[in-house]
């Protein structure tokens, strides 16, 4: 347990002290071309600042102040914010030599309509939002805020790992860091509708409501269709269930892609014309993945795989890159950093 939150803390150690330094290194000014055309930026949850002090996803959470001084950073950076689903379009112009900058929230929080959207129309800045229809009709669990109410509330737990059940102390806040990292850990690793049954009953017999949890947090039909008023706002599909795309069959595959498409527009009146993978990293997408999506009708779909737009942007439109804004990284200075491709460049040595 103590291992691994020494590796937590060097993690993030390590990237704040990177981003710091070429923050102030004036990677931009020296080397304009290593931030190719543009970003692509990745949000989940919007919101004051508010919460338990147990939070192994505040990754997935910025402010509406921090949202706002992104959108001015890249204006700063001479980034010029568009659609995501323009972009294919945009950078196959041989006369448009502009940088853009597309942003795109995963899951499709309520906090998206309530603090994301203002700051978006205060500046004026298009935005997709990625939905799970399993989400959206309370039918799958969000299984990472369920681990995190679980583990945050209780100083242990009964669990069954694949072996039996088992008692895992969480008193301390190392050993909630590691019980929720063996939760993730399991997700990754079994199977993912009966991992995710499973933290549910885990959850329930702790007095937790996973349901509740979707409901609290996740726009239904009726929101989508009242934000889908914004002409700034657009959907795009994001599977049925959240599921490791990687890991299905063929048959579940199409379903997933070509099912969500179709909630999609029942949701909002009108076709989507985006796509992002779950995860969406390596371990969750290939090119079976990429190439369903392409054959799905998708122009463009987006991982979490970071980077910045290229040439190679026009070859894979259905496997694009994204910068993450990170809750634990809330400064503009570190978007600038971002923006300017070097954290990438240095990631690739």
């Amino acid at each position: 347990m103590l291992l691994h939150s020494a590796r937590e803390f060097l993690k993030y150690a390590a990237i704040r002290t990177g981003l710091e330094t070429v923050a102030h290194s004036r990677a931009q000014a020296l080397f304009p071309a290593l931030g190719g055309r543009g970003v692509i930026f990745t949000l989940h949850h919007v919101r004051p600042v508010a919460g338990p002090r147990f939070a192994p996803n505040a990754h997935l959470s910025v402010t509406p102040d921090f949202l706002a001084q992104a959108i001015v950073a890249a204006r700063e950076c001479g980034l010029v914010p568009v659609h995501l689903h323009d972009l294919p379009a945009l950078l196959s112009d041989p006369a448009d030599k502009r940088k853009f900058a597309a942003f795109t929230l995963d899951d499709g929080y309520r906090n998206n309509a309530t603090y994301a959207a203002p700051v978006f129309r205060k500046f004026d800045v298009p935005y997709t939002i990625f939905l799970t229809a399993g989400f959206i009709e309370r039918t799958r669990t969000i299984w990472w805020e369920t681990a995190a109410a679980l583990v945050e509330k209780h100083a242990a737990l009964t669990f069954d790992f694949g072996n039996g059940s088992e008692d895992v102390a969480t008193t301390t806040a190392a050993q909630k860091r590691a019980a929720f990292a063996r939760l993730e850990a399991f997700v990754a690793t079994a199977d993912e509708d009966e991992a995710v049954e499973r933290i549910d009953r885990a959850a329930r017999a702790a007095g937790i409501e996973p349901a509740a949890i979707v409901d609290e947090l996740v726009m239904d039909g009726a929101d989508l269709r009242a934000l889908g008023e914004d002409p700034l706002a657009h959907f795009g599909a994001h599977t049925l269930t959240h599921v490791n795309l990687r890991r299905v069959s063929p048959e579940r595959l199409r379903k997933e892609i070509e099912g969500s498409a179709r909630a999609v527009e029942r949701y909002v009146g009108r076709p989507t014309r985006s796509f992002a993978y779950p995860y969406g990293q390596p371990w969750s997408l290939g090119e079976r993945e990429v190439r369903a999506v392409a054959e799905a009708g998708f122009p463009v779909a987006v991982t979490t795989q970071p980077g910045v737009l290229g040439p190679a942007s026009l070859e894979r439109p259905t496997a694009l890159p994204r910068v993450s804004l990170n809750g634990r990284f809330q400064a503009k200075r570190h978007v600038k950093a971002l923006i300017s491709g070097l954290p990438f460049k240095l990631m690739q040595r």
